[in-house]
């Protein structure tokens, strides 16, 4: 259920130096006219979370080529990043919520994962490796390391079996509705 006080406050605290998306809706707008926007804003999530549809306009972005470093004119040397809907990335922040909570709950995150969780880090990752190395170590035993990076690993992920994952750790029906939706476009 999105409760009026979340979308609230979540509007509360949109950061209004981010980019609006296709729509045109500016997080400054949207965060000065909270109290008169939460409420309708909570009803359209609401129904959204519901009956699993996504408005068209959540899913529109506008590319911007980022520039990371080196040569300017190299276009390998800029990432893509899509500037899209601010009460779309509303919605998602609440879906996240309801992931986050439901995978977390039956224990379908180890405590060994690092990347992407809230209050770990690469810093957290090292520090944990780092103790049971020193143990294995201080007992005399070998410890052999391999780092893999998977190049362009999220873009490979099936959206199928993550739904079926998704769907054997127990997700919600509307949650799990919404993100196929959302993945099926």
């Amino acid at each position: 259920m999105i409760q009026e006080e979340a979308v609230n406050d979540l509007l509360r605290h949109l950061d209004t130096h981010k980019s609006m998306g296709l729509d045109g809706i500016h997080p400054r707008v949207l965060r000065e006219l909270v109290e008169e926007l939460a409420k309708p804003l909570s009803i359209i999530y609401q129904q959204s979370w519901l009956t699993g549809e996504v408005p068209d306009d959540w899913r529109l972005a506008n590319v911007m080529p980022i520039y990371k470093k080196g040569w300017k004119e190299d276009p390998g040397n800029y990432r893509p990043v899509s500037l899209t809907s601010v009460p779309g990335k509303i919605m998602e922040q609440f879906i996240l919520s309801a992931l986050t909570r439901q995978v977390q709950d039956n224990q379908g995150i180890r405590p060994s994962q690092h990347g992407f969780m809230k209050g770990r880090s690469c810093l957290t990752n090292l520090i944990s490796f780092y103790d049971q190395v020193t143990c294995l170590v201080d007992e005399g035993k070998a410890v052999d390391v391999i780092y893999l990076d998977f190049s362009k690993a999220f873009n490979t992920v099936s959206h199928s079996i993550l739904l079926e994952k998704l769907a054997a750790h127990g997700l919600d029906r509307c949650t799990l509705h919404w993100v196929t939706n959302w993945l099926e476009g």
